[in-house]
């Protein structure tokens, strides 16, 4: 179950990451209040998946689906540019993720 809870705390980081380009500097009210939400939403989840998960493994696991996540989301909604390079580290960032959940179950 904490597994779950750390997953869906990574895609509220997603959501507020992407709600963060939208808020304009926090001068647009209604995606700066969905951006706060999702924010404590987020850090509310990690916090409660990290009772009992390593804080080292979970904190990294919930960085890297932002990190991800955000990044995909820059390149489907924002047009941001593409690379081979680009798509290799994001690879490598999905690979640190699988081998932290997979080293925490042994």
């Amino acid at each position: 179950m904490s597994w779950l809870i750390l997953f869906l705390a990574g895609l509220l980081e997603v959501v507020w990451a992407i709600g963060l380009k939208f808020t304009e500097g926090f001068t647009k009210p209604v995606p700066s209040l969905i951006t706060l939400i999702a924010m404590i939403g987020s850090f509310y989840l990690l916090s409660f998946a990290m009772r009992s998960l390593p804080m080292a493994t979970a904190y990294a696991i919930w960085v890297g689906i932002g990190i991800v996540g955000a990044s995909i989301a820059g390149i489907v909604i924002f047009q941001e540019s593409i690379s081979f390079l680009k798509m290799v580290s994001l690879l490598l960032v999905v690979t640190g993720i699988v081998g932290l959940r997979i080293s925490s179950v042994a």
